[in-house]
Order: C-alpha cells, then structure tokens, then sequence
C-alpha cells in the first residue's frame, strides 16, 4: 500500500513560526493547480502499489474552492489503483470553515478526515502566532463540524511563552468536550528565516522555555491518556480505530509520492523532492519537466531513519528487523549504545524491541541520534 500527498502553497497569512513553503498570494493558484495535475499524470508509474491514502496538506488546503479539490481526486482516481475505501484528509483553517456548507461539500467529493489547524482556544495565543483565526470560530467549527464528521483532527501548540499549565489543560479539555478522537500536539520552535525566529533574536519576544514545554507535555500525555487517546506517536495521540493512517504509513516505511512544490516522495530506498518555488515549479511541468532532486539512501541513512522514525512510535524497533537488514554486529552497537538510555529509564527493550518510554519520548531526537551509525 502506498500514499499520496499533495502540498498545496497558499497560506492567507504568515504565521510567526511556520517555516513550510507557502506564498500569500493566491495569483497563481489556478496554474498551480493545472501542474500539480500534471505531475500525478507525468509521475503515475513511479508507485505501483494500490494507493490507500490521499492527503491535502500545506499550505493551507482548505483555501482551495471545491471544483479544484475535486478536480485534484478525479486525477488520482484516473491515474492510480486506489482501495475502495481510501483514508481522504485535508488540513482547514478554522476562518476556511465558517460557510458550513463546506462540509457536505467535503463529505460528497470523498473527503473523509478533517486536520483543523486550532493551535489554542485563546486569543492571546492565536495573536502571538499571527494566526488567522479567532478561538471562537475554532469553538464554532468543531461544533459544527463534528456533525458531519467523526474523523477529526486538530493541532495544538504547547511550549508558546506566557501560557500556564491552567490554560493549557483546558485547550485540552475543550478539545475532549468536542468528541475530537484524534490530537496532533507540537511544543513551538523557533526556526531559522522565521518571523518568530527575528522576533526572540531581537529582544521582541520571549525566548522558549523547555522546562514549561516539558511540563505542557507531561499535562498533554496525562490528560489524553485519561481520556482514552493512545500516544502512539510523539506529536501524535488517536483513540483506537482514528490513528491517522497515511502518517503511519510514514513510519512504517511504506511507499509514498508527494506532488506540488517542495513536496517529498519516497519508494525503493529512494527520496526525492520538488523545487520549493511555486513559479519555477509551474514553468517546469508546464514543459513537461520534473523539477525534482534525488538521494539514492545508503545503508546508513536506511539504519538512521528507522531508529529516528522507529524510536519516535509505540512500535519501536525490531532487534530482529535491524539484524536482518544491518546484521548482528549492528544490534550488538546499537544494544551498546541504547544501554545508557535503558538505564536512565529513557528507553526499555522487551520482546527484542527497543522502544521509549514516556519520559523518553520528550528527549527522542537526541536519543536517537545517539544511537546513529556514524562513520
């Protein structure tokens, strides 16, 4: 099985800390959406496996007008095998859904999972991130929204300066008031080229700090825990039978093309990606040329991601996986190095599977980097 995403690069506004490819200028759009139809068609043999997930990111999808999604899915339908029951999901704007009409809309094009970008429930945060929307047209769409859909997603964002574990546990508890069965939480970074990166630089903003985003987190598995969300993901937490199935397809290795500028593909240990330039990306499908670089993966680059990618879910990684495809001196590195972390209580390893613990899921990156293949 394989999946499909779609990048879409258009965003009403900039938010402080989005470092993703977008323009606010929406005069390119229909040209934009022609290429991207061209691309599916130029790229239909490159997956050969039958498609059971499509995924509209961005970008800010949900500033597309019906016609064009739709004209988008007709595309993939006429291109690619696709399950009879494929896992559809496009990322809204809370400010996007407020002509409720949409969601029929939505519903009769296919569309069966909603992401909705809320961020939080307060206004003061929403300004901080230059959001585009107001807490009370998040509280208004769930509302509505839950009508029409039980496939909802939404984004939070803990770890902003000047919020309190009080006003974070009850984004929470709002969010779990609403029925949401799926929860995509991020602590707020600070990226390089971004609005909120100038801002700490020069004094305009408060600097991050990790202490309150560990305690946020803590709150955040505490609280879905108890409200019968498995973390079965770092950033993400989904009640049994709503885990999002084209992420997972992520970690799980599975094959999958990405389509519009910047978008990344990967299938036969290969990756590649698109030109991050919506003009550019146009000029070259318009001529029948696909701006793309690859990278063939190496042995190593393959041992990496699967600890990164492995480490980050509650599946974790295969010792007998990793002997099969790296082979037994690689496990005896890999045990070696994982036994510091097993012994600060940061990882465990049961049934010849190393995974991490709840402690550890805050610190991943760094423990899996410790544990890379390194020449």
């Amino acid at each position: 099985m394989a999946g499909i995403y779609l990048h879409i690069p258009f965003c009403k506004q900039a938010c402080h800390y989005c470092n993703f490819h977008f323009s606010t200028s929406l005069k390119k759009k229909p040209e934009l959406i022609t290429a991207i139809a061209k691309e599916l068609i130029l790229r239909k043999h490159e997956i050969e496996t039958p498609i059971e997930t499509i995924y509209f990111g961005g970008g800010t999808p949900s500033l597309l007008q019906i016609t064009e999604i739709e004209f988008l899915l007709k595309t993939i339908y006429n291109n690619f095998n696709i399950i009879s029951n494929p896992e559809i999901t496009i990322e809204a704007n809370p400010d996007d859904l407020m002509d409720f009409s949409v969601f029929e809309k939505y519903k009769k094009i296919g569309i069966n999972r909603l992401s909705i970008g809320v961020q939080s429930f307060f206004d003061e945060d929403l300004l901080a991130l230059n959001r585009a929307h107001k807490a009370k047209e998040a509280k208004t769409v769930l509302k509505k929204a839950s009508k029409y859909f039980d496939n909802i997603t939404i984004d939070l964002i803990y770890g902003i300066p000047g919020l309190s574990k009080e006003r974070w546990k009850e984004n929470l508890e709002i969010t779990f008031n609403f029925g949401i069965n799926h929860i995509s939480s991020y602590a707020l970074t600070i990226e390089p080229k971004t609005a909120l990166y100038q801002f700490i630089k020069n004094n305009k903003y408060p600097n991050i700090d990790d202490n309150s985003a560990l305690e946020h987190f803590k709150i955040l598995q505490q609280e879905t825990t108890k409200n019968g969300f498995v973390q079965y993901e770092v950033s993400n937490f989904g009640k049994p039978n709503f885990f999002s199935k084209h992420n997972t397809s992520y970690w799980l290795g599975k094959p999958y093309l990405g389509v519009g500028p910047s978008a990344h593909s990967y299938y036969k240990q290969e990756r590649n990606w698109n030109i991050a330039n919506n003009s550019k990306y146009i000029k070259a499908i318009t001529n029948g040329i696909l701006p793309i670089e690859k990278e063939q993966l190496s042995k190593k680059d393959l041992f990496n991601e699967t600890i990164m990618i492995g480490l980050r879910t509650i599946w974790g990684v295969s010792l007998t996986d990793i002997k099969d495809n790296f082979g037994e001196e690689t496990v005896k590195t890999l045990q070696h190095k994982a036994k510091k972390h097993i012994n600060n209580q940061n990882l465990t390893q049961e049934n010849n599977t190393l995974k991490a613990t709840k402690k550890g899921l805050f610190l991943i990156d760094g423990i899996a980097a410790d544990l890379f293949w390194l020449d």
